[in-house]
């Protein structure tokens, strides 16, 4: 009989929601207790394998540590430990539910049995949810039980589903950080902000903070909109609003057949009912429409092909043209059995991410598109006979590069008259690569306007439209940097509340409204607006959400980056003053001095290319760290007899900031310059202040491009009293 394994023990997961010892991006973190299975690898345990291969084929995609395909596969044929395996396995549960997974890290930790396993998830509850369904799964093949998939893929997809970024917000922001322009979410649903501090800007769906409300209620209000069009010489429709069925038949009749009949402030197609001939189909489309908006309107229906040209900052970006949908009988099937199959086409769907809607029979425009052509769901649809189903409401046809410019022109006219900034534009056409007039109308102004359509169109080439709004957001002529501002990142434990609250008073001096983050509160502009400590996550995502900080300080420790991870990507200047602590951090199994290395390194990963890392070179395990650093390196240190300085300086462009007795002296290659004596250079409270710290603090400053002069005179004016 197989032997029985007990359960692998999660002992603690946390998520890291920034950069940290193990990625860049935010991971969920699991310590796990393997127990017997410690002395069970892979290739130990009887027909494991083999289940895990059928249950989960496309492991055979996962290179490992091999660095190719089939990679894993040999690690657990060759034998491998299940923390290890576990981590795999998640990956490609991931994978399975449509999130690209492609991160994941196990180590052991000091106590047998016990590891720590890492996968890459931008969201935590898809995290727990996934790490649940993998455990389950792990065991089951491990104990050679019975596992169903499905059910897991669905529990995963629908954590996705409720979690994560739908598909117009999530490709502005993937756009955004192609241009490594950083996000910050701000809500549970769609509200994003990209950049940091003042240079940020923020989205909600196709929405940017440059969309103005006023704009945005006129689009709301059809027939005002209309009336504004018609001012400036758009073409539109003829139409009315009407607050009856009768009326609606009554304008009808003097407008002129056929009519449109919708919403005066619905979207999606909702409630809209086209090429209205008789009065009973009229009556019906008014208690249609009449449920999806403030009034109905009636209006002249145009003959042509629905389009949708999104208009971003003034240029049409991307067109798709619609199509009806109808089926075609074989004389032994139900129209329901026929639409049944049409549900099939992958591109339909009930969720956000399907470019197509299933066709509901029971929805009210079907109903009455079927009862004007004398059928029933029931009815068995005759040989060659085609029954519409949908008029409108299925733009996923591209043609961008069809579009004349006549056209473009009144697209971006009308969505200038109307004061959008993104805009949706519903226009009939007969021919989109021909002049707009005598040939078509627009229909509809549309704010926030859906992008799924032209990401993923039913034929023709998907459109780059989040870069479209990344690019309008961002000019790519303001230069690189987009979003960003100068932001200082400090670790270590000596003295660096003071280093933060100096370096922020000479960036505020500099020009710069500044925020610190820091173990003694949080300050802007010097003043302090928050008493408590916000050397953490938290404290540094409510400074970098503030639009009134141009610069920001962060001050953060050891323990926050092990448990929380920072809160931005990446800084313009990071600084490690020391290594110090590690005796306090043995719950993260941080048993000695030579592993703070891996946790501090952190802060230096994360320093952008034209940045600078600030490293005491007086601790030889900090100055290590330089050759970390993707951008330049600046020393600080006591004794300007300091190897390692000596050495840096050796090249014309290597900085330092050292102490010759008294003095303290900026070094570029061989050039030096005195900014002053310790005396000089003393704080006004007279508070005294380590060497190393002030030095750090300079270091700091001067890589920040702050002219020397006016470090010397910030230093002698900063009021500094310990919080």
């Amino acid at each position: 009989m197989a032997k029985t394994f007990n359960d692998i023990q999660l002992l603690r997961t946390t998520f890291l929601r920034g950069p940290s010892v193990w990625t860049y991006r935010p991971v969920l973190e699991v310590w796990l207790d393997l127990g017997e299975l410690e002395d069970y690898p892979s290739n130990k345990i009887p027909g494991l394998n083999e289940r895990l291969t059928t249950w989960l084929p496309d492991l055979i995609e996962h290179t490992c540590g091999v660095g190719e395909r089939g990679g894993f596969i040999q690690r657990l044929e060759g034998g491998t430990w299940m923390g290890h395996v576990l981590e795999h396995v998640i990956i490609e549960l991931l994978n399975l539910a449509g999130m690209p997974a492609e991160f994941g890290q196990t180590r052991e930790i000091s106590q047998r049995g016990v590891y720590r396993m890492v996968f890459r998830c931008p969201e935590e509850a898809v995290a727990r949810v996934a790490l649940e369904h993998g455990h389950k799964l792990l065991m089951a093949a491990i104990n050679d039980q019975s596992f169903d998939l499905k059910p897991a893929i669905h529990a995963i997809k629908t954590a996705i589903n409720d979690r994560y970024l739908g598909p117009s917000t999530g490709c502005i922001v993937d756009a955004a950080g192609e241009r490594r322009i950083p996000h910050i979410r701000l809500n549970d649903g769609n509200l994003v902000q990209l950049g940091y501090g003042a240079a940020q800007r923020r989205i909600w769906t196709a929405e940017s903070d440059q969309t103005s409300a006023i704009a945005e209620g006129i689009a709301q209000d059809k027939d005002f909109t209309k009336r504004l069009l018609t001012a400036c010489g758009v073409p539109v429709p003829e139409g009315q609003i009407v607050t009856s069925p009768e009326e609606a038949w009554s304008v009808a009749q003097d407008i002129g057949f056929p009519v449109t009949v919708k919403p005066s402030d619905g979207n999606h197609a909702r409630g809209v009912t086209l090429e209205l001939y008789k009065e009973a189909d009229i009556k019906a489309a008014f208690a249609l429409a009449e449920p999806e908006g403030s009034d109905v309107i009636v209006e002249k229906f145009i003959d042509g092909v629905e389009h949708r040209l999104l208009v971003v900052g003034g240029k049409v970006v991307a067109a798709t043209k619609g199509e009806t949908v109808s089926v075609h009988g074989n004389g032994k099937a139900t129209l329901r059995e026929l639409v049944a199959v049409l549900n099939l086409d992958p591109r339909r769907g009930p969720e956000q991410e399907f470019p197509l809607d299933w066709i509901n029979l029971d929805a009210g425009a079907v109903k009455l598109e079927l009862n004007r052509q004398n059928v029933t769901p029931d009815s068995v649809i005759p040989q060659g006979q085609s029954v519409l189903l949908q008029r409108n409401g299925n733009m996923a046809i591209d043609c961008t590069d069809d579009v004349h410019p006549d056209v473009a022109y009144y697209a971006t006219l009308a969505a200038k008259i109307v004061g959008l900034d993104i805009a949706g534009m519903d226009m009939i056409l007969k021919d989109v690569s021909q002049p707009m007039k005598g040939q078509g109308a627009i229909l509809e102004v549309n704010a926030g306007p859906g992008l799924l359509m032209h990401l993923k169109p039913t034929s023709g080439a998907p459109r780059p439209v989040g870069m479209a709004i990344a690019d309008h957001l961002f000019p790519r002529e303001d230069g690189p940097g987009a979003g960003r501002i100068p932001l200082v990142g400090i670790v270590g434990t000596r003295d660096n509340a003071f280093i933060a609250r100096l370096v922020g008073w000479l960036l505020q001096l500099s020009g710069k409204l500044t925020g610190v983050a820091s173990s003694e509160g949080m300050f802007l502009a010097n003043r302090q607006t928050q008493k408590t400590n916000t050397a953490n996550w938290a404290g540094a995502h409510r400074l970098l959400t503030n639009r009134l900080a141009e610069a920001a300080v962060i001050q953060t420790t050891s323990r926050s980056i092990l448990e929380e991870g920072l809160a931005y990507d990446r800084c313009l200047v990071g600084v490690v003053t020391d290594m110090d602590g590690y005796e306090l951090l043995a719950d993260h199994d941080v048993l000695e001095a030579a592993k703070m290395r891996r946790v501090l390194r952190t802060q230096i990963d994360v320093v952008l290319d034209d940045g600078a890392g600030v490293l005491n070179a007086d601790l030889p395990e900090v100055a290590d760290l330089a050759e970390l650093c993707d951008g330049e390196v600046v020393f600080y240190t006591t004794d300007a007899a300091n190897a390692v300085v000596a050495a840096h300086r050796a090249q014309p462009e290597g900085r330092a900031v050292l102490l010759r007795g008294q003095q303290v002296v900026l070094a570029t290659g061989g050039l030096e310059r005195v900014l002053g004596t310790l005396d000089a250079l003393r704080l006004p409270t007279g508070h005294a202040v380590a060497p190393s710290a002030l030095l750090a603090a300079i270091a700091t400053a001067w890589a920040m491009d702050i002219a020397p002069d006016l470090i010397a005179a910030g230093i002698k004016t900063f009021e500094y009293q310990p919080a």
